[in-house]
């Protein structure tokens, strides 16, 4: 079964990477990935013994692949910055050592070389020290935003950002023509069925996901995230460093993508952002996580996989379960409430509470608000604690 033309080297390296995990299933990261077991076996026993080489096509796999062993480690310093114009003496050294290059030069002396030849631009400003918040496992929060939009020759690309919060892996950068609901849960689908569903989701409140109407302020996009038992999580309104992990990535981003190659179309921005984002995760190392890079904190991941088809809604015994109308509303006792309009055609749940005639309601797991039954109102509930700084 063939891989995907677009990403086929980027996926390769992320099946075999995350076959390294102790106790990763063969089996399951074949069905994740859409290839069949001899196709992963055959690249597995390739890459142990060829290692990346092994993962190209065999009709342009090289005769042999042997370790780089430059004697003139100036040049294998100023080859990786030239590569990467943004990269510094620290990861530079690292990069080196992930290469197997013999007696790599330390940090202090990549810089000295960088310094000498006339590499280094000048310092930039420290950032405010935020409170740094990191989520405990993979997949258990992921941060999503769209950096802006670029122009191409028939439109503009706004490129969709997924990271994973604990491990920095870039799950998903999707070149797209539009920032609608149907786009965004279109990729969205493609990340769950390959890497299993979050436990949490942190956007800002513009739509897709978000509405600055307190009323509204979960979208059709966010009820259905939370159906799929996904906690959604908005940052503070005008706070974009509650975000700070995306924003941060969508500077790197910028500075090593987005501002120096030219995006004519959406197809080949696509395989632009494939390939960087190949580079970022799989041999970036990563300041924020002590060098390593994205995948090794990444791979041994949990996995909660994705519902296709999505279950029925059951609210079980004891819950009043009315069908919001068109405009969001639901009829209840000869009078009509407004809930969401996010919420038109779907069931939502009543259950009665502590005070007789107030009902709690709901859509899932989540509490929409409080209807009063006695003074004919619906009382919206909102998100009040903050999401963490970053």
């Amino acid at each position: 079964m063939p891989w995907q033309e677009q990403t086929e080297m980027s996926l390769k390296r992320e099946f075999v990477r995350l076959t390294e995990a102790p106790d990763a299933n063969l089996s399951a990261l074949c069905r994740r990935f859409g290839i069949s077991r001899p196709t992963g076996y055959a690249l597995l026993a390739r890459y142990r013994a060829e290692g990346d080489a092994g993962l190209a096509p065999r009709s342009r796999t090289p005769r042999a692949s042997p370790r780089r062993t430059d004697p003139d480690l100036e040049a294998a310093v100023l080859a990786i910055r030239d590569a990467h114009p943004r990269w510094g003496g620290r990861k530079i050294e690292r990069t080196l050592q992930n290469r197997g290059v013999a007696d790599a030069p330390r940090a202090s002396t990549c810089t000295d070389i960088l310094r000498r030849h006339g590499r280094l631009a000048p310092p930039e400003a420290q950032p405010h020290p935020w409170r740094r918040f990191e989520a405990g496992r993979p997949n258990d929060l992921w941060q999503l935003d769209f950096k802006g939009h670029v122009p191409v020759a028939d439109g503009r690309c706004h490129p969709l950002s997924v990271l994973d919060d604990h491990s920095r892996f870039v799950v998903g950068l999707a070149a797209c023509a539009d920032e609608r609901d149907a786009t965004v849960r279109a990729h969205l689908t493609d990340l769950f069925r390959r890497y299993g569903m979050p436990w949490a989701i942190l956007t800002d409140n513009g739509p897709p996901w978000g509405n600055p109407h307190p009323a509204q302020r979960f979208t059709a996009l966010s009820f259905w995230l939370i159906r799929l038992g996904i906690a959604v999580r908005h940052g503070r309104p005008f706070h974009p460093q509650t975000q700070g992990k995306v924003e941060r990535f969508h500077r790197t981003l910028k500075a090593e993508l987005l501002a120096t190659t030219p995006l004519p179309d959406l197809p080949t921005a696509q395989r632009h952002f494939d390939a960087w984002r190949d580079g970022y995760n799989l041999d970036r190392p990563h300041d924020a996580l002590d060098l390593a890079t994205p995948i090794d904190r990444y791979r041994g991941h949990p996995v909660r996989s994705f519902p296709d088809p999505l279950p029925p809604i059951d609210y079980g015994e004891g819950a009043i379960v009315r069908t919001l109308h068109g405009g969001g509303q639901l009829t209840f006792r000869r009078a009509t409430y407004f809930v969401t309009s996010a919420l038109a055609g779907q069931p939502v749940a009543l259950r009665p509470t502590a005070v007789d005639g107030v009902f709690g309601c709901y859509f899932c797991h989540h509490r929409l608000g409080d209807l009063d039954a006695r003074a004919q109102t619906f009382t919206h509930a909102y998100a009040t604690a903050e999401a963490p700084m970053v």
